[in-house]
């Protein structure tokens, strides 16, 4: 029943020989890579405008500037991601850059801040896309931390059927989402022009009582909120066809030049329009209705925006296993992560990821305000982490050209410094968490590479020196009766060893004579050992015996403790039975280093 579900949610299994079919389009990869970059138009303007009207509407023609000052560090992430494309064509982006050029705990800060992004990424945007919804149909609005659960539900399931599944899926809705913009775009620029907006507000320059660097720059880093998800396409180089560093550099610089118009033509409109932004709608939801109205085109903006703002978190879905993956290969993560599905993604990856950003829509009420300044910093980290090490890399191998390469670096790391720096000190108080979170990563990740290399130097073995030791055998049968269950393993047992000795515990004088007249009676071949338990327990006097066995046979004989066990028709038979074979093997692989093997009967009623 359940391997039926599973290929209905998730599909047939595919051959590993399908891997190269899974890859990616450059149209395809622009879907699924950018989507998380694209949805950020929706909420980028909006976060600026949040902080300026706290200065008064005169304050929105700060808006302008600030966003042409985004769309330059936009410009510069793209210069510097597409270097470090052609430089790691592996894949893995920040990580390893910063792993080879700065060491392995700057690569780990920088690994285990993409991991958080991406947990925030799935996040924010299943808010962000509940958010748009509800702007709509404001009757959702108190449900809104369900429906967002229900899209990272739906995410996670048609990740798990496969990347190319997911990728053909989503470019629908990323590509009309795109036209929608830019019709919207174009449509309120000429409604601009010829006069139908009316709306009152202040001239560029209006000078503006009470306004400060420090606020500027708040509204400037949380504009920056919408260059989140411009790394993603170096991270997931793999993932497309070959020539895959082209495609993958085509894909960025389409990404950026598409961003870039949106975002720009987003914020002249809702200054323009004299938009302020209010908690029951957002800014584009506003735009589309004083540019169309509330009819059908406008409810057709809202759907798209929702759809890709909920879809934006598979940009994630395409990083985040494969992020997991490659810190797993150094044994920095469990190495179930290397582990690809039945449809060849990285099916444990997807699954970990879709948990933990569903616990943090669940601990944040799906605020997604609250979840965007983290969602920024945890991914302006490794941008600077990242600049930072392609400026070491220029520096050290110097290539023709590198230095330009150089300067093209240096001011992107100087700039994602200087608004890493501004989003610690305008938004501490909503993002001090970071910095506990992220040590704690760290420091899980150091000790699980202890416990892979603990492992390693212990299993280690001299194929010189170290020969299979050749001993007899000694096989112990906890029995707890005469049944077919335990003539099934005796029968089993002496077709490999002479040596069997079947156990059993008594808790009375009365139960100890019939079972030993019984025994005698069927006569199986093996000899039966009675223990006598006054406290009515039968691991403790058992443990005690194999004790003994194992003190006087471990250097002449193998010792292996064969556990009958019934199985029954139905699941549900089990709590009808006690389960001292599963307790006494729980017990024996925790404390004892000999063999233990179950011999299963299966029952048909």
């Amino acid at each position: 029943m359940g391997n039926k579900l599973k290929r209905v949610v998730i599909g047939k299994p595919m051959k590993s020989g399908e891997l190269e079919e899974e890859k990616l389009s450059k149209m395809k990869a622009l879907a699924v890579l950018s989507s998380d970059a694209l949805s950020s138009v929706a909420y980028g303007t909006e976060q600026i405008l949040i902080v300026l009207v706290t200065l008064g509407f005169a304050a929105v023609w700060y808006s302008i500037p600030i966003s042409i000052a985004v769309l330059g560090l936009l410009t510069i992430l793209i210069l510097s991601y597409r270097q470090t494309i052609y430089s790691y064509p592996s894949g893995g982006g920040a990580y390893l850059v910063a792993k080879d050029n700065l060491g392995v705990g700057t690569g780990l800060i920088a690994g285990g801040s993409l991991l958080v992004d991406y947990i925030l990424t799935v996040a924010v945007s299943s808010s962000a896309g509940t958010d748009a919804i509800t702007s709509a149909f404001p009757s959702l609005h108190d449900h809104r931390v369900l429906v967002s659960l229900i899209m990272i539900l739906f995410l996670t399931i048609m990740n798990l059927r496969g990347i190319t599944e997911s990728a053909s899926i989503l470019a629908l809705p990323v590509y009309l989402f795109v036209a929608a913009i830019f019709v919207l775009i174009i449509a309120g620029l000429i409604k601009y022009v010829m006069g139908g907006i009316h709306a009152e507000v202040p001239e560029l320059g209006t000078a503006v009582s009470n306004v400060s660097l420090f606020l500027l720059l708040k509204a400037f880093s949380s504009g920056c909120s919408a260059l989140t998800g411009v790394e993603a396409v170096s991270n997931a180089i793999p993932n497309f066809k070959q020539p895959a560093e082209k495609n993958a550099a085509k894909t960025l610089v389409a990404m950026g030049m598409i961003l870039g118009s949106m975002f720009i033509g987003i914020s002249l409109l809702a200054y323009w329009y004299g938009i302020s932004p209010t908690p029951e709608e957002t800014v584009v939801s506003k735009i589309a209705e004083a540019t169309f109205g509330r009819g059908v085109l406008y409810y057709l903006i809202q759907g798209v925006t929702a759809l890709i703002l909920f879809l934006a978190a598979n940009t994630a879905y395409a990083a985040f296993p494969l992020l997991a993956f490659m810190l797993a290969k150094d044994k920095f993560m469990p190495h179930m992560f290397k582990v690809r599905g039945d449809r060849l993604g990285f099916s444990n990856g997807i699954i970990i990821l879709g948990v933990l950003s569903a616990l943090l829509v669940i601990v944040f009420h799906g605020d997604t305000e609250n979840l965007i300044p983290l969602y920024a910093v945890g991914v302006f980290i490794p941008f600077t982490l990242s600049q930072f090490g392609m400026m070491v890399r220029w520096i050290r191998l110097k290539p023709e050209g590198w230095i330009i390469k150089l300067l093209i670096n240096t001011i992107g790391m100087i700039t994602t410094l200087t608004i890493t720096l501004i989003f610690i000190f305008t938004k501490f108080s909503q993002i001090w968490m970071v910095f506990i979170f992220l040590p704690l990563v760290i420091f899980l990740f150091f000790r699980i590479h202890r416990h892979y290399m603990n492992i390693a130097d212990e299993l280690r073995i001299n194929l010189e020196s170290d020969k299979p030791e050749i001993k007899g055998s000694t096989i112990v049968i906890p029995v707890a009766g005469i049944t077919r269950v335990v003539l099934h393993s005796i029968s089993y047992a002496k077709s490999l060893t002479d040596n069997v000795v079947a156990v059993f515990v008594a808790f009375d004088e009365e139960e100890i004579r019939k079972m030993e007249e019984k025994w005698e009676e069927w006569n199986p071949g093996v000899r039966l050992i009675i223990l006598r338990s006054r406290y009515r327990s039968v691991m403790r006097p058992l443990m005690k015996f194999i004790d003994t066995v194992e003190w006087k046979t471990a250097e002449t004989d193998h010792i292996t403790i064969l556990i009958p066990q019934f199985i029954t028709k139905h699941w549900w038979q089990n709590l009808l039975h006690n389960q001292t074979s599963l307790l006494i093997r729980a017990y024996l692989y925790n404390q004892k280093d000999i063999v233990i093997a179950t011999v299963p009967y299966h029952l048909n009623r």
